[in-house]
């Protein structure tokens, strides 16, 4: 999704029960290449990271890209979804009871912590417990409590937890994808605020890569885990070296200083001309959109915000953000593709610049409107899209001002409650095929809401679907969301997109690491140096 992936600043959000990417593929350059030969143990792979510095590395609260990328390597997930199947990660099955009320989670035997130490049944609890402990404000505390009260949690034994539910849920199995374990024993003795722990400075995880050392600006170096459980990793170590910009990271991947990165679209073909890289194409069942904040008096009047919304051409946005529809497609609804029950059945706003203008008028805005636009300075397709909607809404008389900031400052904004500082904003969420992932994005009290939209029949819907378990019935209360975000353009829906990952020819294993929305991969303990 975690938080919903990086919604302003990429946000967020959670890279929540991420569903596996099967169609991705590999494009290889046409130039000369490495040859081809067998694996070699050890290496170190440098990975490119230009969203910032990392926050707080716990996987309660990881939500921007940067800690989500590296917590993958540093944490294990009970399990994942590889399209519509459970891969099992540290837990070896979940079993539900007859009335669907409970479930019995049992973990792999002989697990290890980075720090030697067992992963048992008691940290299951205790994760849950921390994470439904309002004082800890986890953001995934809202996904576990159902008609107000929250699921219990217990141990059977040593490997097994059981998890009972306050009613039966059909998000519960797709939202618990979204947990990373925590070690017990590390947190224990914290009575303070976990996410300002000075213990997520140097982290103890159970991924196939452990802590090694964090320089702030610099880089965030991991090393081999040699217990990892699904194998001793093939690389020595993972090096996430962070840019201040796209244009100094590409450098740096040109040069060989960095041998994997996520790229954009408009980079693509020169990077391809150096022959130097394979690229990973897969859809990140990711959406790109544009937020209205509400906190401000001008963005509650909804004839203003359709009319923005028929000034805008976004076949042509997409294609001028994203250079080719090769990697985005315009994008009707809230939810993804990847989603359940997504539709693109709602109002689509076609371009229309005398019914944008009518609407404009209709709405009773002053004729020298002007509104502020905030989006990352170091993402290149949002600086386009900024540009172009900036074009766009000045042929229907509304003056547009660019605010490009940077990744942490754009977080940190949108995470305030009562943000003023600007009226709309550029960002994009990555929520998985679990449709409950996405109600902290959108209900309104939840600090992820950066739209601040309130609308309790449309909070009274988020909470009916996560419960209902007839799936024509679920069917239609997501249409129904989908189609009131859609009918009150609360939210403006731009790009389903696709990720590009650069990756030096020096290194090959990336469809066995699994290509993965947000992480770039699943698994990097499959990744290899070539000799």
């Amino acid at each position: 999704m975690r938080k919903p992936l990086l919604l302003s600043a990429l946000f967020a959000s959670l890279a929540l029960a991420l569903s596996g990417c099967d169609d991705a593929k590999t494009d290889t350059a046409a130039s000369p290449a490495p040859a081809k030969q067998a694996s070699q143990d050890g290496g170190n792979l440098i990975v490119g990271i230009t969203s910032g510095d990392p926050l707080a590395m716990n996987p309660l609260y990881a939500s921007d890209r940067t800690t989500l990328t590296i917590m993958q390597a540093l944490y294990a997930p009970l399990y994942s979804f590889n399209g519509d199947k459970i891969e099992w990660g540290l837990a070896e099955s979940l079993t539900p009871s007859d009335d669907n009320l409970s479930y019995l989670l049992k973990l792999k035997p002989n697990l290890k912590w980075q720090d030697g130490k067992a992963i048992t049944a008691d940290d299951v609890v205790f994760t849950f417990n921390k994470l439904l402990d309002e004082k800890q404000h986890s953001f995934f505390r809202s996904m576990f409590v159902y008609g107000g009260k929250p699921i219990q949690v217990s141990k059977i034994d040593e490997q097994t937890v059981k998890f009972t539910l306050p009613q039966v849920s059909a998000a519960f199995v797709g939202t618990l994808v979204q947990i990373y374990p925590i070690p017990q024993h590390v947190f224990a003795d914290e009575n303070g605020d976990m996410e300002k722990s000075t213990k997520n400075d140097a982290p103890v995880g159970s991924g196939p890569f452990k802590f090694k050392e964090y320089r702030a600006g610099q880089y965030y170096a991991l090393t081999r885990f040699d217990d990892y459980w699904n194998g001793k990793p093939k690389l020595d170590a993972v090096t996430y070296r962070f840019a201040k910009d796209s244009n100094s990271a590409n450098l740096a991947l040109q040069n060989g200083e960095i041998n994997m990165k996520m790229v954009d679209p408009q980079d693509v073909t020169r990077l391809k001309s150096s022959g130097k890289f394979d690229f990973v194409i897969y859809p990140e069942g990711r959406l790109a959109y544009m937020t209205f904040n509400q906190n401000i008096d001008s963005m509650k009047n909804k004839t203003l915000r359709q009319a923005i919304a028929y000034a805008i051409n976004k076949d042509e946005l997409v294609q001028a953000a994203f250079s080719s529809l090769d990697y985005a497609q315009p994008a009707a609804s809230i939810l993804t593709p990847d989603t359940l029950y997504q539709t693109n059945e709602v109002e689509t706003y076609k371009f229309d610049v005398e019914k944008a203008k009518a609407l404009l008028k209709e709405s009773g805005a002053p004729a020298n409107l002007k509104l502020r636009l905030a989006y990352i300075n170091s993402n290149k397709t949002q600086e386009s899209m900024g540009l172009y909607i900036q074009q766009q809404l000045k042929n229907v008389g509304i003056a547009v001002e660019l605010m490009p900031l940077d990744a942490n400052a754009m977080s940190q904004r949108s995470l305030d409650m009562k943000n003023t500082a600007y009226e709309l904003s550029l960002g994009g969420y990555i929520m998985g095929m679990e449709p409950d992932g996405y109600k902290s994005l959108y209900m309104s009290n939840e600090a992820y809401n950066y739209a601040h939209y309130k609308n309790p029949a449309f909070d009274a819907l988020w909470n009916q679907g996560a419960t209902e378990t007839d799936k024509t019935k679920r069917a239609d209360i997501y249409k129904q969301i989908q189609q009131t975000v859609a009918n009150d353009m609360a939210w403006y829906p731009i790009a389903y997109t696709n990720a590009v990952v650069a990756v030096d020819k020096h290194f090959a294993g990336t469809q066995e690491a699994e290509p993965k929305p947000v992480y770039m991969f699943q698994d990097l303990s499959k990744i290899y140096q070539q000799q």
